[in-house]
């Protein structure tokens, strides 16, 4: 368990620290050519879909943090979460497939 908290959290920093780039970006509006060639760069689309999987593994980890607190956990229960993380990193694979 301490290692989902561990993602969660880590996911979190990641996320604070992408948003306001992410802002700053969209507030480019002029410059927005240049912006969009830059970001056609391989590891542009690799941060991307990192981004993405962490804001997934972030959503996971707030819904467990809920179910925790206002549902009765029980054994079987720790076997959905480990298809939960599997559908996080499958979505994440779409979206890299994707781009």
């Amino acid at each position: 368990m301490k290692r989902i908290a561990l993602v969660h959290r880590l996911s979190g920093i990641a996320l604070a620290v992408f948003l306001p780039v992410h802002f700053w970006a969209l507030g480019l509006g002029l410059q927005m050519d240049a912006f969009l060639r830059w970001t056609e760069q391989p590891l542009v689309k690799l941060t991307e879909w990192g981004i993405v999987v962490l804001l997934a593994a972030h959503l996971g980890g707030g819904l467990r943090v809920l179910a925790i607190e206002f549902l009765d956990w029980h054994e079987w229960q720790k076997g959905l979460a480990a298809i939960a993380g599997a559908i996080m990193l499958a979505a994440g694979l779409a979206f890299a497939l994707a781009l």
